[in-house]
């Protein structure tokens, strides 16, 4: 990669992290209403995957998703205001939190049910490879969801017609509060993929490099008319499962042991290290922003006044935003009528092709 493509990901890192943390803070003032479900510990992932698709491929996230929708290029002001519930969000404030949708990105939305993307992405999928075009369909999901119906029937469906889907399980070790070995009878969720002949590879998912990798290796398979290709990604959200969840099923150690692999923390770290050694290597954890800090100090890519930089670049973008939102008005009742007539239509239109 050269300096420009590792700038990228690390300014998208920081702004994945800035922007979670600014909503988080934006809920316990009461001014985001409902669900709220923060990505951050998680950001090499969605940054790592997203950075290897194209422009025309589909995204599909779960509830999870204000990462992925931010990282896909939907603008944060946007994102924010729809956490808000207001009339300038990506879906008109009438989505929130868990249902943000551009049609234009070819982002289709994030969806609350475990297990939805499997099939929604099988459609699109399908859509793809019956049209014969040069685009593939990423489908995110967590850990908590393999174990629905949904997950099984879809890769078996998507084997076998060879669909153009890359499955990205976002391994983060808890179904909301049930530790991984206590749902699951396979812990290593990779291995489920080959009960249906597809591809699958285990990657550590606090680095962002070698997700990165990975996803350009299963993309290209996919492109390549090779079928699905499917990654699971080890990683962890530093937060309980939601702003209502404390996380306190979650043993300190292990809490405190996973911040300290932190890639952000531990890239931000070794950045403000002209020359760090190996000791100072090997003392700065797994954070994915600091492990990341830390591959671009040592390469080059960025020097302490760079660094800086950037960091005050993402911190006014995100505030931006939050002014933006707070100040952004509220959908009128005239509008979400509006918007209900106009789905009726179009189911019409369906069931009429139908």
């Amino acid at each position: 990669m050269d300096r420009s493509q590792m700038q990228g990901l690390l300014r998208d890192m920081l702004r994945a992290r800035a922007f979670e943390e600014a909503a988080a803070q934006g809920y316990a003032e009461g001014k985001i209403a409902g669900f709220l479900h923060l990505y951050p510990g998680e950001e090499a992932v969605a940054v790592g995957v997203l950075h290897a698709a194209e422009p025309g491929d589909y995204v599909v996230s779960t509830y999870r998703e204000h990462v992925h929708a931010l990282v896909r290029g939907i603008p944060a002001r946007q994102i924010m205001a729809e956490l808000y519930g207001k009339k300038t969000g990506i879906s008109g404030g009438m989505g929130g939190s868990m249902h943000l949708f551009d049609r234009e990105r070819r982002f289709l939305g994030g969806y609350a049910i475990v297990g939805e993307t499997f099939p929604i992405a099988l459609g699109a999928g399908y859509a793809v490879a019956y049209r014969r075009l040069p685009e593939a369909v990423i489908c995110f999901f967590g850990d908590g969801a393999v174990n629905q119906g949904t997950f099984h029937e879809s890769l078996n469906m998507a084997a076998l017609w060879k669909l153009p889907i890359l499955f990205v399980c976002e391994n983060n070790h808890y179904q909301i509060g049930t530790e991984i070995h206590r749902h699951s009878a396979i812990v290593d969720v990779y291995k489920r993929a080959c009960a249906y002949g597809i591809p699958a590879e285990q990657v550590d998912g606090m680095e962002v490099l070698a997700v990165h990798a990975a996803a350009q290796r299963a993309l290209e398979r996919v492109r390549s008319g090779d079928g699905p290709q499917f990654l699971e990604l080890t990683t962890y959200r530093f937060r309980g499962h939601s702003m209502a969840d404390p996380g306190s099923y979650r043993p300190e150690a292990e809490v405190k042991a996973y911040e300290a692999a932190d890639p952000i923390a531990a890239a931000l770290h070794e950045f403000q290290l002209r020359y760090p050694g190996a000791a100072d290597l090997a003392a700065a954890g797994n954070d994915c922003l600091q492990r990341f800090t830390d591959h671009c100090c040592q390469e080059g890519h960025l020097d302490e006044t760079a660094l800086a930089r950037l960091q005050a670049e993402v911190q006014a973008e995100i505030e931006d935003a939050r002014r933006f939102a707070e100040e952004s008005p509220e959908p009128s009742m005239e509008e979400a009528r509006a918007i209900l007539a106009r789905n009726h239509r179009l189911e019409t239109v369906v069931e009429a092709q139908a």
